[in-house]
Parts: C-alpha cells; structure tokens; sequence
C-alpha cells in the first residue's frame, strides 16, 4: 500500500470513530450517575483529542510530500 492509499484509508478511519464518540456524548446523560458521568465526558474528549492528533499528523504529513523538493 503506498502512503496516499495509507493515509486516505486512517482518514477515512479516524472520522469513523470520531463518529462514533460523538455518538456517545448524547447517552452519557441517561446514565444519570454524576460521577460517571463526568469520568465518561473526560475519556471521550480524551479520545476526541487524540483523534484530532491523528488527523493533524496526517495533514501534516501530505503538506510535506506536496512541497516542492529543494
């Protein structure tokens, strides 16, 4: 797999799960366990951070393979 099919294919995957974390969001509610609760929101946004990290790195990866070559 060369690198473009590689990253199209972890783009394609980090917006799956980011996807799917945001779809928890809204049921940490019915839990109704504060506690809980507030340890469920704090790991989702961890997770929605590192997703993001992937995503960057990613980008910033193409922008460096479209620069010209010196």
């Amino acid at each position: 797999m060369d690198r473009a099919t590689s990253i199209q294919a972890i783009r394609e995957r980090t917006h799956q799960i980011g996807a799917l974390v945001t779809g928890l969001h809204p049921l940490v509610p019915g839990l109704a366990d504060e506690p809980t609760q507030a340890e469920l929101l704090k790991a989702l946004f961890g997770l929605t951070r590192e997703v993001e990290s992937i995503k960057k790195h990613l980008l910033r990866l193409e922008k460096r393979d479209a620069s010209p070559e010196l």
